[in-house]
């Protein structure tokens, strides 16, 4: 039975029929249709019913049996950095092997004018390659003897060439900064190898003496990270700030998008802040300047965090032992918690190890006898090492513990050091549930984990990381509904956003993505290779593969012209009529045409050329699967 709201248009402005609708909706989980009116769901139920609300100027679009499920929100997504830098960094997100990876790098060295560096900044692992290693700094050298690259590999190193070396001004007499290190060879010339230890700072501070784009450029390359975060089904996220990114200073270009109608991602933002021991100025003024949840259903104010005090920050590098967070601590995050809980804010705060979550604990309990915690969601990012009795505390606290799928990248890591046992619930996720504290899913992308939520569901599921070990036993894994819901429904606690979004529910925000492959049948091994061919923002087609295509406006081309994302797009999803052999051999054609005709979605060049070798069906079942319009040309 179809049911609308009472006050509802009378007409819907478009009808979704003959789809497998994951609703997330107990009370209504198998309709046969959805009807969308002014950016909300106006109808969920029978087909007959809700067709009595098609009117002259409806659209219907045909899902043509395909699964569809609420728009995913990532809760730990640091989409407003990202989507500055995204134009110029060539991403290794998915790419199967070091020889692709590498020829990649080589192509774009050879199109990126000086002083421009090439970037490759994480989102990808060496255990995703088949060759289970990264690349050397003379293979990087090779390739790259005058072009600067530098090279982010999760949190624990940064490789970098001896241009780019040149570049940021590091000889034998730089000294290591406080939490880093700049190795050097026998002869005391620094070798390009920059090591966490234990913080990343001298990985970001390195990268952030790079050339920046302009402010249009910014603006183009945060719509087409958005539109990559579309293909992946991506509808929403929670920005949890982030390093070199500047309240407001470092928010224009997403004001600017959210100002001229543009933001096809909606953006709860929390404040991150910038330097240590002025951690307390930064949020008296912040929130004496500011109300919490400002904004609208775009674009909000969600509060403080990840970082509220660098003395609490203990970065998750599994490649060397545990820090220790200094005496210090405590003092320093009660002054920020309690300007927070005195206003009314809610707070996230990055924690990787229990022994961290355990003293924050202390410091919140505290607080909590003097001003109530009650009703304000804040909660921890993280937590991979989280135990019970710390899981019981944030429960009686009344908070919550926002997950990330950092172990799928770093998995083999911590096995290495802390054995399989240990790794067999971390995080244990499936305990934090049953303990009834709020919970969600997310990636923490852009420069650890990729932002890919395939990748976070597939791990959730089957507790594989990417290069294929098995780190969780059932008893440790979820099933994909609740999975699911991981990424809809319960991110919505964590925005204070509950029932206005995460399911297809009448009078919720009607945010969709009608997937390439049916997520709740295929083999787990395939979930990570799901992408959307079909994702509504408030009822709008902001992207659309295939027989979608014409339905959502392509993005401006990608700017500078030397962009990565012209040539490569964003995430390397592995096409399965042919996977990297065929992705190879459109790249080969490329180069051996001069034809230089361009996808407007994607900017795959020469697909004249390659199409030309393929009947029609193969081309467009090829170019499809890349989410894309090249088997058109």
């Amino acid at each position: 039975m179809a049911t609308h709201t009472p006050a509802a248009p009378s007409t819907a402005d478009l009808i979704l029929t003959s789809g497998k609708f994951s609703t997330l909706d107990r009370s209504n989980p198998n309709p046969e249709a959805v009807a969308i009116a002014e950016g909300r769901f106006l109808a969920v139920g029978d087909l007959a019913e809700v067709m009595q609300l098609k009117g002259p100027g409806t659209q219907i679009i045909d899902c043509d049996g395909r699964r569809v499920i609420p728009g995913l929100c990532d809760n730990h997504l640091h989409i407003i950095r990202g989507g500055l830098n995204f134009n110029m960094e060539l991403r290794w997100d998915g790419v199967p092997s070091l020889a692709d990876a590498m020829r990649m790098l080589k192509e774009q060295v050879a199109r990126t004018p000086a002083p421009q560096w090439v970037r490759v900044v994480g989102g990808f692992t060496e255990h995703q390659f088949a060759e289970k290693r990264l690349p050397t700094l003379d293979e990087i050298n090779a390739v790259a003897p005058d072009t600067p690259v530098f090279i982010l590999h999760l949190y624990d190193r940064a490789l970098l060439n001896g241009a780019a070396l040149r570049a940021v001004g590091y000889t034998k007499d730089t000294p290591n900064p406080p939490g880093g290190e700049i190795l050097h060879d026998t002869a005391g010339n620094p070798t390009g190898l920059l090591l966490a230890k234990p913080n990343a700072g001298i990985l970001y501070s390195t990268l952030a003496k790079g050339p920046r784009l302009p402010l249009e450029y910014q603006v183009n390359s945060t719509r087409h990270f958005m539109r990559d975060l579309n293909r992946l089904g991506v509808t929403s996220a929670i920005d949890a700030g982030g390093g070199y990114q500047n309240y407001p200073e470092d928010y224009e270009v997403i004001q600017r998008l959210h100002d001229d109608g543009l933001l096809t991602v909606r953006i709860a933002y929390n404040l991150f802040t910038q330097k240590p021991k002025e951690e307390k100025d930064d949020f008296l003024k912040w929130t004496a300047g500011n109300k919490y949840h400002q904004g609208d259903d775009y674009f909000r104010l969600n509060g403080g965090g990840e970082m509220l005090v660098f003395s609490a920050a203990d970065f998750e590098d599994f490649r060397i032992e545990r820090p220790d967070m200094p005496p210090n601590m405590e003092d320093d995050l009660e002054g920020v918690v309690r300007i927070l809980a005195q206003n009314r804010w809610p707070w996230r705060l990055h924690a990787t190890y229990d022994e961290t979550i355990s003293r924050a604990l202390d410091v919140f309990e505290k607080v909590n006898e003097d001003v109530p915690l009650e009703g304000l969601h804040w909660f921890f990012d993280h937590a991979e090492t989280i135990t019970p009795r710390n899981i019981d505390r944030v429960a009686r606290l009344g908070g919550g513990i926002a997950v990330q799928h950092r172990m799928a990248y770093q998995g083999e890591y911590f096995v290495e050091r802390y054995g399989a046992k240990a790794a067999e619930a971390t995080p244990p996720f499936k305990r934090i549930l049953d303990a009834g504290v709020k919970t969600s899913a997310g990636t923490d992308a852009t420069r650890v984990a990729s932002y890919d939520p395939w990748v976070s569901l597939s791990w959730l599921t089957t507790g594989r990381t990417l290069g294929g070990a098995k780190l969780y036993p059932q008893a440790n894994l979820l099933d994909r509904e609740t999975a699911l819901r991981m990424w809809t429904e319960n991110t919505t606690w964590f925005s204070n956003e509950e029932g206005v979004k995460g399911a297809i529910k009448v009078g919720q925000l009607a945010d969709v993505a009608v997937l390439s492959s049916d997520y709740m049948s295929v083999p787990g091994d395939e979930i990570r290779q799901i992408t959307s061919v079909l994702t509504l923002v408030g009822g709008k087609p902001v992207y659309g593969a295939g027989d979608y295509a014409d339905l959502a406006p392509p993005p401006p081309p990608a700017m500078p012209e030397w962009s990565p994302v012209r040539a490569f797009g964003g995430y390397q999803k592995q096409v399965r009529s042919g996977g990297a052999e065929a992705q190879a051999a459109e790249r080969v054609a490329a180069s051996a045409c001069g034809c230089g005709t361009e996808c407007a979605v994607h900017g795959h060049a020469h697909a004249r050329a390659w199409n030309a070798n393929l009947p029609t069906s193969d081309a467009r079942s090829f170019w499809g699967a890349l989410g894309c319009m090249c088997w058109a040309v």
